[in-house]
């Protein structure tokens, strides 16, 4: 009997202990989580290095990201820019 209770005991420890099994669930899960969210970080550091790169080597890169991004222009280009006419409320 008391055997029967010393391994109940064990069991218990083993499975709800501070370093039991659903412990080693819950850093498994967390492991899972973190190589995921270090893998994305990785891959957003690629690209990142890749635009540094391009910045510092590529001129029509540069160009394109200032048009785009500050609406730069050209000094031969001109540019038009057209209001439009108020629209009445009523038809």
């Amino acid at each position: 009997m008391a055997i029967g209770i010393a391994m109940a005991i064990f069991l218990l420890v083993v499975v709800f202990g501070d370093n039991g099994l659903l412990e080693l669930k819950h850093r498994r899960a967390t492991h899972a989580e973190l190589i995921r969210a270090n893998d994305a970080l990785t891959q957003a550091n690629v690209r990142l290095t890749r635009t540094i790169e391009r910045l510092q080597r590529d001129p029509e890169f540069v160009e394109a990201l200032a048009r785009r991004e500050l609406g730069m222009i050209r000094a031969d280009e001109l540019v038009f820019q057209f209001q439009s006419k108020p629209r009445s409320s009523t038809p």
